[in-house]
Order: C-alpha cells, then structure tokens, then sequence
C-alpha cells in the first residue's frame, strides 16, 4: 500500500505564507508570492459592518460565501470574516475539537497510507466544522486531499488557507505593539510562525494585551530576521476575561 512522506507536508505549510495571492477558482494553486500591505484595520467598523443586516460584509453572508467555496472573494472581505469573528455570539477562541486529539499522533506519522489519508480527511473536516478558522487542520486537510489525488478540493482549501493568512499579516508587521499581528485565537500566533519557518523559543506579556514572541536564531538568515514578533490578542484575552471575571 502506497505511503506519503510528511515532507510534502512541510514544503506546503512553508509556501502558504509565500504564496498569498490567488486569481480564481482555475488558478487556486497557482499562488503568487506577495507581501501583503500592513493596514491596521478599524475594528469599530468592522463591528458595525459584520452586524449590518444591509452591509455587504453582513457576517452570515460573508461566511456564507466562505462555506460555498466563493473564490471571488476578496483579502478585504477575508479581513471582515476573520477579525468580523470575534463579535459573533459563538466566538470561543479556546474552542478545541474532540478530534484534535484522537488524531494527532496520526498526523504526526512520518509516513501515511491511503486510508490514514482518508482519516485525516473525515477528522479535519469534522474539526472543521466547529471551528473554520483551525489553520492547522486546514493545512493536514490540503495535506491529504492532495496525497489523495483530490486537487481540485485541495486547490480550493489552499486558497482559503493563503487568504486567511494573508488577512492576519495584513493588520500589521508584528515587529513593535503598534503594528502587531492581531489574532482571533492563541493557536493562530504559532501558525503563522510555523508558516514563516520560524520557530518559538520564548514567549513574553506586554500589557495591555500583547504578547511578544521571540523566535529562535538558525544564523543562516544574517540582520534580515527579526528577533521575534509581537501579536495583538485584546479580544482573545476580552473573551477569557469575560467567562473568568475573578481571574481579572
């Protein structure tokens, strides 16, 4: 039975922060490798905007368009639908699925036959459906889909996955507070790291909601890697407060 080395796994998860910018459903793997321009988004407005019935960023309408595979959408309407999240009724940004850990040393296997493929396939796709957001499931899903023949399918998650990506990178340059990364989930501060083929050696708070993350020097990239990131997570840690008010 043939396997599928998790190497394919890495060279993917390192493209999709390079290849951010996607033309269409026909070209959805066909990335192009963009910078996304850093601008700090104005969360008031994007408040009034997810909760306007008549607003064409109306949350249910953009997650809609998100669920049916639009790959017309847009990095701004990307940008809504992340951050637009975190004013749902529904936002837990402390949301782990069941599958995560029934699976995880599944994921972690070198080697992967057709049916582990297809496992991972069901378990992402469920994790999925509780939390659309999960980047790390999103990739293991592209992972397997493509190990399984199933481009077209795989195409389409890429796109969202670059999308997503791009929208966080896009609220900042995460090298000082004022330009932090915001994120709508702790898990999504290493995701992106991982991404940048960076890796986390520490982690510190800056109040009053920063966290700054210092990544580990390979010597191999000279002055042009910063020593670490900082990440906005105000409304993670609004959420956390809010369900334990003694801990404030």
């Amino acid at each position: 039975m043939k396997n599928y080395d998790m190497n394919c796994l890495k060279t993917l998860i390192l493209a999709a922060v390079a290849a951010l910018s996607v033309a269409g459903a026909s070209a959805a793997g066909k990335a192009v490798a963009v910078k996304p321009t850093a601008v700090r988004p104005d969360m008031d407005m994007i408040k009034s905007e997810v909760l306007n019935p008549t607003s064409r960023f109306y949350y249910p309408k953009l997650m809609a368009d998100y669920e049916k595979n639009d790959t017309l959408m847009t990095l701004e309407d990307y940008r809504y639908l992340y951050l637009g999240s975190v004013f749902q009724e529904d936002y837990n940004p402390y949301r782990r699925s069941p599958f995560d850990s029934e699976i995880e040393q599944l994921y972690y296997k070198k080697l992967h036959t057709r049916a582990e493929l297809d496992l991972i396939i069901e378990y992402a796709e469920q994790a999925l459906l509780d939390d659309p957001f999960d980047l790390q499931q999103i990739n293991f899903l592209i992972y397997a889909l493509q190990n399984r023949g199933k481009i077209n399918r795989a195409k389409i998650w890429q796109f969202r996955l670059n999308h997503l990506l791009e929208a966080i990178l896009s609220t900042g340059t995460g090298l000082d507070t004022d330009n932090a990364w915001i994120v709508i989930d702790p898990k999504h501060e290493y995701n992106i790291l991982n991404f940048k083929n960076n890796l986390a050696e520490d982690v510190t708070f800056t109040a009053p909601y920063y966290d700054y993350i210092k990544i580990r020097q390979d010597g191999e990239s000279g002055d042009k890697t910063p020593e670490g990131y900082y990440f906005n997570i105000r409304y993670i840690l609004e959420e956390y407060y809010r369900k334990h008010p003694e801990e404030r």
